[in-house]
């Protein structure tokens, strides 16, 4: 192809799928020397090579972001060239060291920003070797993983500990990325020798941190395409060794008196991992104590530990050891307590169980959201209230929809009432010589027979701010099944997933809906990790509305070969030649790279 825009992107994601689910069901078979001459084939493939460039200088919001050789948002030009140069066995150059504050705390991580390059390649073969890990990786095993969520770690603990209570290991890795020992990893990782080799350079390339070089010795570093994958990989078996060592707790028995068989053991025992934090949970404590020893030897021979800080031993329905019932994880807090006949749990045959399982925000979540509100507000006291409003609301919609899915609504009335308090002193401070009620009049309104809106004049398309209360909270989630994975083929279950994921806007989920889960533009089904966009289908410059009618869902590089020629461009003042559709994004996330559980996430 001599031109960017014809290439045929429909036939270049068919081909790559294609490929890729045959590497995935050559890995479920054990059939390895198929899986390597198929992931040698997938990254010859001139296909495979202009997905994983356009992954990384057009879909991600991280592409003008430079590596070490400043090059960064090329041309369509640029691309084409891109791709006639990767291939495996390329030098590698060191990666650009960043440092990233962590939230809510004073210290710093670091991130390593590899050349465009190098993230192209990763991206080839993050193509290659994914499938095959998927097909791989343990079923309680969720962070970093396509179509795997908190939600699913979150619904995995509830059913482990939804008819017993138990004890909990709740536990979290030191400097997980930066601690991974290289030659584990690759021995682990078993591939084949040139795509070894490249992954080798890539560990071994080191760090620019101004103008000083420092060599990596150990760890994969953040911020590169291909890290979070390596770090699944380095983790692997964690739950498997867990589950082999249950076989030994030959002192369990049942209420009956039977003692537990080898099943009943292993089943009696649950590891859920997302990234470097994971829980043990067990009814027994001598269990959870055993379990803990194993499981810092094995983590020992990967040259990683466990924080001595964030690790301890609780239990979810009374305090033990000095610590507070239940604990928290991924922003949630997880307990019991006892209940009555009205509130109790029930067992699979409806009898009452005495107490019950609650899942809520964590106190530091809701302080941390609350500060992010109130930092907001105070950076825009010279601003008019409809910009306010608009900075808000992202934050407001985006928290909500990850705790909806369960009892939240407590706290969602508390913060909605402690943003109320800010949002009246800020119109105090804007206007001091002004009464209550004059205050009022000027800021809130009554729409849909609430009397606090806050809102603006317009009176035919009032701009409010979406209040807390209006999200309904407990709505549930449905876990992923067991080791189902998108590269399995099944994707009407996956597309309609998409549409009922929790983090997901009601706009967007009935879209998906209305479109059976393909884009409109191209005629595929949209995969987890695709970045979706809102487009007119009468551009707004043409008399286009917003409304359902006029709204349809597009892959973010069809979006933007629409808008080239739908006259998107032609709208006067537009200086950017954007499209005036804000683009809502599957990850809500505002740059390319975004927080989970404490650690540092790309979006390439």
């Amino acid at each position: 192809m001599d031109e960017w825009k014809n290439i045929n992107w429909r036939k270049a994601e068919r081909c790559v799928f294609k490929l890729q689910k045959r590497i995935y069901k050559a890995s479920s078979r054990g059939d390895v020397r198929t899986v390597h001459r198929l992931q040698k084939l997938l990254i010859k493939s001139w296909s495979a090579k202009c997905l994983a460039v356009r992954r990384v200088t057009q879909d991600n919001q991280g592409r003008k972001t430079a590596g070490v050789d400043g090059v960064k948002s090329l041309s369509p030009k640029q691309r084409l060239h891109l791709i006639e140069e990767i291939k495996l066995g390329a030098k590698v150059k060191p990666a650009r060291r960043v440092w990233i504050p962590k939230p809510g705390k004073d210290e710093k991580r670091p991130l390593g920003i590899p050349t465009m390059n190098d993230r192209a390649l990763q991206a080839l073969a993050k193509l290659a070797l994914e499938p095959e890990w998927e097909a791989k990786f343990e079923p309680n095993s969720y962070g970093f993983r396509p179509a795997r969520s908190c939600h699913d770690a979150i619904e995995a603990i509830v059913r482990a500990i939804s008819l017993k209570p138990k004890f909990v290991l709740d536990a979290d890795i030191s400097k997980c990325f930066d601690k991974i020992n290289h030659s584990k990893l690759l021995e682990k990782l078993n591939t084949y020798p040139t795509l070894r080799r490249q992954i080798r350079a890539w560990l071994k390339a080191g760090v620019m941190d101004g103008k000083s070089l420092f060599s990596t010795i150990e760890g994969t570093p953040q911020g590169g395409v291909l890290s979070p994958l390596l770090a699944n990989i380095a983790l692997h078996g964690m739950e498997m060794k867990i589950k082999k060592l249950s076989k030994s707790f030959d002192h369990l028995y049942h209420k009956c008196g039977k003692r537990y068989t080898i099943k009943d053991r292993q089943t009696s025992i649950s590891l859920i991992r997302y990234a470097d934090d994971f829980v043990i949970l067990h009814e027994d404590q001598r269990v959870i104590e055993k379990t803990k020893q194993v499981t810092e030897e094995w983590l020992n021979e990967m040259g990683l530990q466990l924080s001595p800080s964030k690790t301890r031993i609780t239990h979810t329905l009374k305090e033990y050891n000095g610590e507070k019932k239940g604990f928290e994880f991924l922003g949630f807090h997880i307990f019991q307590f006892k209940a009555g006949n009205c509130i109790s749990g029930k067992d699979t045959k409806g009898n009452k169980l005495g107490f019950k399982t609650q899942i809520t925000p964590s106190r530091k979540s809701v302080i941390t959201h609350y500060r992010k509100l109130a930092e907001v507000i105070d950076k825009h006291k010279g601003v008019s209230q409809k910009i306010l409003i608009s900075k808000l609301n992202p934050i407001i919609v985006g928290w909500c929809n990850y705790f909806k899915p369960y009892q939240s609504k407590k706290h969602f009335q508390k913060i909605r009432s402690l943003l109320w308090w800010k949002l009246w002193k800020w119109g105090k401070n804007r206007h001091p010589n002004k009464g209550e009620k004059w205050l009022k009049s000027k800021y809130w309104y009554t729409i849909k027979g609430d009397n606090w809106v806050f809102s603006t004049r317009e009176s035919n398309n009032p701009f409010e701010l979406i209040r807390h209360t209006n999200i309904r909270a407990n709505i549930g989630y449905t876990k992923v099944k067991g080791e189902a994975s998108p590269f399995d083929g099944k994707l009407i279950y996956w597309s309609t997933r998409m549409g009922k994921h929790p983090e997901m806007r009601k706009r967007t989920a009935s879209l998906l809906k209305k479109q059976e889960g393909k884009c409109n533009h191209c005629g595929l089904f949209f995969k987890d990790g695709d970045l979706l966009e809102l487009d007119h289908i009468i551009p707004k410059s043409k008399g286009g509305k917003d409304k359902y009618d006029n709204w349809q869902l597009l892959h973010r590089h069809c979006h933007d070969k629409k808008t080239r020629t739908d006259g998107s461009l032609e709208r006067s003042g537009n200086k950017t030649g954007c499209n005036s559709a804000i683009p809502k994004q599957l990850s809500n996330t505002p740059s390319n790279y975004r927080w989970e559980n404490d650690m540092l996430v790309t979006t390439y």
